[in-house]
Parts: C-alpha cells; sequence; structure tokens
C-alpha cells in the first residue's frame, strides 16, 4: 500500500479534511490499485498481519476474504475502468478522514487507492458518506457477469507466511516443513515466508490445522498462524505495513 498525506482526525463537528493524493505510478498486473479493510471495534481489526477485506489489481484481479478463507475474481479491462472512475467521483483518490476517531473500540472504514488513504470512523453512522455508500461497489459477489474475465475460484497463494510464538506444551506435532523459529519480527511474533512447494505445503496445513494445534521444530514448540501472502506482498515487512 502507498503512503497517504498526513492524516488529521477532525473533531466531530468539523468538516472531513482531506488532502491531494500524489501522482499514481503506471499499474503492473501485482500493483495494488485499491484496497479496503475494517480496522478497530473490540476484536481489535486490523492488527499486523492481519487480511485485508478487499484487494484489486492492476489486472483486473480481486481477492476478497470470505468467512476466513481467500477467493479470487477477474475483472474484464472495461469494467475494471469503470470501477476505478466511479472510486474517484467517491473521492477515494483523495486522502481524508471523518468521524470522530477518538471513540474507543469504534470501527473504522479505511481506503486506499495510489498514494491516497481514506478513513471513516463510525460508518454506520455516516450511511451518506460518498465513501461509505461505494463500498458496496466492492463487494465481487454482486458484480455482474458480463463484467467478470472468469468464473470466482479460490485464491491460490505463491507464497505463505507463518507466524510462531514460543508456547511449551505437553503435545506438540512435529513440524513438517523447513525449521520454525527465527527470520522477521512482526509483533510479538516470528515471521517466516515459504515459498515454491513449501508454500503449497503450507496453505494445505492451514486448510486442517485447528488454532489450538503445536508444533515442535527442533527441540522448541510454538504455536502458529498462517497468512497467506497477496500479490502485492512478498515479504514479512509487507505484512506490517500500514
Amino acid at each position: 500500500m502507498g503512503n497517504g498525506a498526513p492524516e488529521t482526525t477532525p473533531l466531530p463537528d468539523r468538516a472531513p479534511t482531506t488532502s491531494p493524493a500524489p501522482t499514481a505510478a503506471p499499474a503492473t498486473p501485482a500493483t495494488l490499485v485499491l484496497r479496503w479493510r475494517t480496522l478497530g471495534g473490540i476484536a481489535g481489526l486490523g492488527e499486523p498481519g492481519g487480511l485485508p477485506d478487499f484487494s484489486l489489481y492492476g489486472d483486473g484481479r480481486a481477492v476478497t476474504a470470505e468467512r476466513g478463507a481467500l477467493r479470487e475474481y477477474r475483472l474484464r479491462p472495461e469494467a475494471l475502468r469503470r470501477l476505478l472512475d466511479e472510486a474517484r467521483t467517491a473521492g477515494l483518490d483523495r486522502s481524508r478522514t471523518a468521524g470522530d476517531h477518538r471513540i474507543p473500540d469504534a470501527l473504522t472504514l479505511e481506503f486506499v487507492m495510489g498514494g491516497a488513504r481514506v478513513r471513516v470512523a463510525q460508518p454506520e453512522a455516516a450511511p451518506g458518506d460518498p465513501a461509505v455508500r461505494f463500498q458496496k461497489r466492492l463487494d465481487p459477489r454482486a458484480w455482474p457477469d458480463g463484467d467478470q474475465a472468469a468464473p470466482p475460484r479460490p485464491y491460490v497463494p505463491r507464497r505463505v507466511a507463518v507466524l510462531t510464538g514460543e508456547d511449551p506444551a505437553p503435545d506438540a506435532r512435529p513440524w513438517p516443513l523447513p525449521a520454525l523459529g527465527g527470520g522477521e519480527r512482526l509483533g510479538g511474533a516470528a515471521c517466516r515466508v515459504y515459498t515454491g512447494a513449501d508454500a503449497g505445503k503450507a496453505a494445505s496445513l492451514a486448510r486442517t490445522a485447528k488454532p489450538a494445534d503445536r508444533w515442535r521444530s527442533q527441540g522448541r514448540t510454538y504455536s502458529v498462524r498462517f497468512r497467506p501472502l497477496l500479490p502485492d506482498e512478498t515479504t514479512c515487512r509487507d505484512l506490517a505495513r500500514p
């Protein structure tokens, strides 16, 4: 995700703050062109390593998180251009904040488009906000069949990150992939990215593993969280981007 202009939090009785977005670079197939996610709330959504709700790329691919699984859709070029034009009309290409961001545990709706970032606190209280209204257009399940270049399918990641924390437990399964531990740090967890055949094995393991499972690797025991990387992500550092 690109870096938007500095954000400010307006007082509730002030108009939203806005700032122009930097000039966007030409999109390549793996270029992120539009993303939205939900942040905050009691569950603390949006923590490092969390999955965005929707990511759209320069080749028309859209990857969405649906009931804990990732799905891939693909827009035709003309439908992609039309959707991005609508996003600009909704003001998503200009950084701004709206709503009262000081409320504890409030949900925030965040959009990223090129170098612009739009954040709307308590979107349920602002149904007339252009960004909140536009969010409905980013539900691929409602896209017309004629706009889609291919049927939806499960997203198959080329890279899978595994986030670990040491957690001694009497019952632990042997880790079947290259050793856990070490690597980069993401929050309080160690993070390692598996690629190639190992990525396929990690993705398969993620479908059957339970959150309570513990894994033994090189004499240590770990809790494990799997995170498939999206097309614009290649390293653990990418998972920490705001």
